[in-house]
């Protein structure tokens, strides 16, 4: 399989419809957002540099393999990867190990735009067990969880994580934090906590529009409230 690569952006929608059958497919209600989502952050890339937001495609011809989406965080110099996935009929063949280096690939890019040397980490959420409803869906949470680990993504234990609620009847939502250090040395918690906090901002308030009460909520759980966001207008 040759992978050739693309990207969705808000003036290039090619292949988009493929892209929201396969996230329909692929994750869990709970995590997934609605699909105007998409098309906001890809506004927010078009006005907010530096910091991005990536849409990456892997194709087979025209046939979608894969798909992940991630956004620099200049303020932290580190990378949030939202969503990546590969087409269930073409697992084990190493397109999703491909697909991540891929979007690390651009998302350094962006770090150097904005005037780093590199960036420095990358970090990402993932469903837990405890949130899985069948044993073919549990299965395939133990799947990503190693997927991750065999890409050198650690898992965080120090700080129980909470997304914060995409749907306005919903909680916050307990969910597996993974990153990576691309110094080759080890994350201290109060750079996480910095990273969760610039992920809240720019990805939960800025691109989704979650009210700052519901973010300031979530943050108080985690007992991260001593960051920016704040109650207010």
């Amino acid at each position: 399989m040759t992978i050739t690569w693309d990207e969705v952006t808000i003036d290039h929608l090619l292949h988009f419809e493929k892209v929201l059958k396969l996230y329909d497919l692929v994750f869990p209600i709970e995590v997934r957002e609605p699909h105007e989502v998409f098309i906001k952050g890809l506004h927010y890339a078009k006005n907010r540099k530096p910091n991005s937001f990536r849409f990456l495609l892997g194709l087979d011809g025209e046939q979608l393999v894969s798909f992940a989406t991630g956004h620099y965080l200049e303020e932290v110099n580190a990378g949030f990867i939202v969503y990546i996935a590969t087409d269930p009929l073409v697992r084990s063949k190493g397109v999703g190990s491909k697909t991540l280096m891929k979007m690390e690939e651009l998302l350094n890019q962006d770090a150097i735009t904005a005037g780093n040397s590199n960036l420095e980490e990358i970090i990402l959420e993932t469903e837990t067990q405890d949130m899985v409803h069948t044993s073919e869906e549990k299965e395939n949470c133990v799947k990503r969880n190693q997927f991750f680990e065999r890409n050198h993504y650690k898992k965080v234990n120090k700080i129980i994580y909470l997304q914060p609620p995409l749907h306005k009847e919903h909680e916050p939502i307990p969910l597996n934090l993974f990153i990576k250090n691309l110094q080759k040395n080890e994350t201290d918690t109060e750079t996480i906590k910095k990273i969760i906090h610039a992920i809240y901002k720019e990805k939960y308030y800025l691109v989704n529009g979650i009210n700052k009460l519901v973010l300031y909520d979530s943050l108080q759980k985690m007992e991260l409230d001593n960051y920016k966001i704040k109650p207010g207008p």
